[in-house]
């Protein structure tokens, strides 16, 4: 979200010719074998020219390994700090503090071309259920929630309070934002497996309820601890 609202401001202030935001991963960027990670990351580079190219959990490209591993990320990393400096895209890079170190650590040009380091807080339990509201009042067309809705008792103070009773503040910040559309997810399928099949109304079929979401909570704080 942030990387959007940052491409309208450069666009609209000349700084970049187009508003586009290509996100990536990892998965995007790197190859499964020798020669593999070049073209792959070069073609995502090309399609991000103009506008911002914004690495989702950038410290992934930097895995914690031992020195004999073979690994690809840091060509991929090392084929986007050569463009860098061309004026065609803008990258961000994101990621959470400590692990984004071993990014900064992994190439000695990197604090040269990345100059600006900005830091956000994580999301409260109410600022979560404000993200959770926001979600269902517009979700996109190809979204698992399009169609759905939540049930009056769902109001942000009453969300904001299960995720402060069912969630751990470590677990918060592992998941931060993530967690909104995890809990969604989990909450229509806790939906979906508890209406029985004579149900005939279709308000009650999409109606997301307080239930559906607390069942949704318990669900990922049960995978979290199994991790």
């Amino acid at each position: 979200m942030v990387a959007r609202i940052l491409g309208k401001l450069l666009h609209m202030v000349g700084i970049l010719p187009t508003d586009k935001v290509t996100e990536v991963q990892r998965t995007d960027l790197v190859g499964e074998f020798v020669g593999h990670t070049g073209p792959k990351t070069r073609r995502k580079i090309h399609d991000a020219e103009g506008g911002i190219l914004f690495v989702d959990e950038a410290y992934r490209l930097i895995p914690m390994q031992k020195s004999d591993d073979k690994d690809y990320g840091l060509e991929a990393l090392e084929e986007i700090m050569s463009v860098m400096d061309s004026g065609k895209i803008v990258v961000v890079f994101a990621g959470y503090c400590e692990p984004m170190k071993r990014v900064i650590a992994s190439n000695d040009g990197f604090c040269r071309r990345v100059t600006k380091f900005f830091y956000f807080d994580d999301f409260s339990t109410t600022e979560l259920a404000e993200i959770l509201h926001m979600k269902m009042k517009s979700p996109s067309d190809c979204s698992l929630l399009y169609g759905f809705k939540l049930h009056p008792s769902c109001s942000i103070e009453a969300i904001g309070e299960l995720i402060a009773r069912e969630i751990t503040e470590e677990q918060r910040k592992q998941m931060n934002g993530g967690l909104v559309d995890t809990l969604l997810i989990n909450a229509r399928e806790n939906l979906d497996s508890r209406l029985d099949f004579s149900c005939n109304d279709a308000d009650t079929m999409i109606t997301i309820t307080l239930e559906d979401l607390e069942a949704g909570l318990r669900q990922i704080s049960r995978q979290r601890h199994l991790q």
